[in-house]
């Protein structure tokens, strides 16, 4: 059974930057972030497909960053220049290991979302 816990969400201010963490058991083979703002429709942040594979929204493209930390089984979110559009929950999702992933595949296990505020 796959497990996700995300933390990191706080309140900062445009400009700023926050780290986003998930952290997963057992294993997996593509992770992703997405967003959900209130009034808006899910959208997907940015994915990492193992090992280094990585996708992202037009949106955040060269202000984010997704990696990984294998030794403590954590995937980040590296968010830079936030801005007030950036406001929304963010939910971490997983597909298992031995799943075959693409850049379109969707996700089957999700975690409880951590989040995110940022004030003009």
């Amino acid at each position: 059974q796959v497990q996700l816990v995300e933390s990191g969400g706080d309140s900062v201010q445009a400009g700023g930057s926050l780290r986003l963490s998930c952290a997963y058991t057992p294993s997996w083979s593509c992770m992703g972030w997405f967003r959900q703002a209130p009034g808006r429709g899910r959208e997907e942040v940015a994915r990492i497909i193992k090992y280094d594979r990585t996708t992202y929204a037009d949106s955040v493209k060269g202000r984010f960053t997704i990696s990984q930390d294998n030794a403590e089984n954590i995937v980040y979110l590296q968010m830079n220049s936030l801005k007030p559009e950036d406001t929304a929950m963010y939910y971490c999702a997983a597909e298992p290991a031995g799943v075959y992933c693409t850049p379109w595949r969707a996700f089957t296990y999700w975690g409880q979302g951590t989040q995110v505020t940022v004030s003009s």
